[in-house]
Formats: structure tokens, sequence, C-alpha cells
């Protein structure tokens, strides 16, 4: 089955991130079309974790060009949004009408994928309310703050969603994703 994957992300998206993604749904025969605020060569960046630091450190990334904008998306178009980390996140949780997607995706029943920084988006959104979320941990405050469970785990879904904590959590994350994705596929 060809499952269509909306991925979210822009300009200082974890590189890492975008480019695992985009190749792990790749090689399961899936299509990833990727979202921004505007279609044209996105700069993603890439977060590290650096003895001595007590937060990550930004580097200049890979790029990689947008498919589509935001106000192109047909929700009915997809199987699943996946909302990518990085910086780019706190940006594009100001962004209306991917507000509006991310909703839409969650009211129709379908999978929601977030990693990292990209839950910030879910709960700007208001989707963290009476949900267990994990992120990077120094989102854990704007998870409780939207009514949503911090948990400490590397990935763990709730219904239809399915967070990790960072790029790090890959392992877990995609193992979860792909047990949902092949969920949906003995039920339909």
């Amino acid at each position: 089955m060809n499952r269509r994957i909306l991925v979210v992300t822009g300009d200082g998206g974890e590189s890492y991130e975008t480019l695992y993604a985009v190749h792990r749904f790749q090689e399961e025969g899936d299509t990833t079309v990727i979202a921004a605020p505007s279609k044209r060569r996105l700069n993603l960046v890439m977060h590290d974790f650096e003895p001595g630091w007590d937060t990550y450190m930004e580097r200049p990334g890979y790029c990689l060009a947008s498919d589509l904008t935001f106000a192109d998306v047909v929700v009915e178009d997809y199987d699943a949004i996946l909302l990518l980390g990085g910086r780019a996140p706190e940006y594009l949780r100001n962004h209306a009408p991917l507000l509006d997607i991310v909703r839409e995706f969650d009211r129709q029943g379908k999978w929601v994928f977030a990693i990292c920084h990209g839950i910030q988006i879910l709960v700007t959104a208001g989707l963290a309310n009476n949900r267990t979320l994990t992120a990077y941990e120094h989102v854990r405050a704007e998870i409780e703050m939207g009514g949503g469970t911090y948990a400490t785990e590397q990935a763990v879904r709730d219904r239809n969603m399915v967070t990790a904590q960072t790029w790090q959590s890959h392992p877990e994350f995609y193992r979860e994703v792909f047990a949902c994705l092949k969920e949906s596929e003995l039920v339909g």
C-alpha cells in the first residue's frame, strides 16, 4: 500500500529528523510530501548535544525543497502527518493554517506523529489536553501548561498520536509509527 505522509518543517527544521523521516518512509514504499510556509529550498539545521553545554548546539545542516505550502494541503489526500523538530516549530506554531491542518488530521482520526520540538505545534493547536506526550525535555512545561501529561519514554502513543523526544529516539519512534500504520492497513 502506498501511503501518503505529510511531513511538516521549515527553515531551522532539524536536518537529521527530516532526512531520516523522508528516507525511512520511502523505504517502506510510502510517498512523503514536504509542507512548509512557502514552496522553496528550506535551510535545515543540526542539533547536537555537546559535553559542557546545558542545552543543544545548532549548526547549519542540509537543505531540502518543500513540495507545497500549508495553503495547498488537502488533509483527505494524506494518511498521516509528521511534525518535525528543530527550531522551525517555534515559528510554525504561529501559522494558523498549519494549526487548522493538524486539528483536522486529529478530528478525522488520522495519525498525528511529532518529534522533539514538533510537539510545540500540537500544544499550540490545543491537542495536548488530556493526552500523554513526550518531547525534548525542555518542552515539558508547554505540554503540561497545555493540559497534557509529560512522559519520559523515548516514544509514546496516545490514541492516534505518537510523540518522541529527539532524533535519538528514532528507533523507538519509528517502530511505533510503522506499527500504527500497519494497524490501519489491517483495519482498512
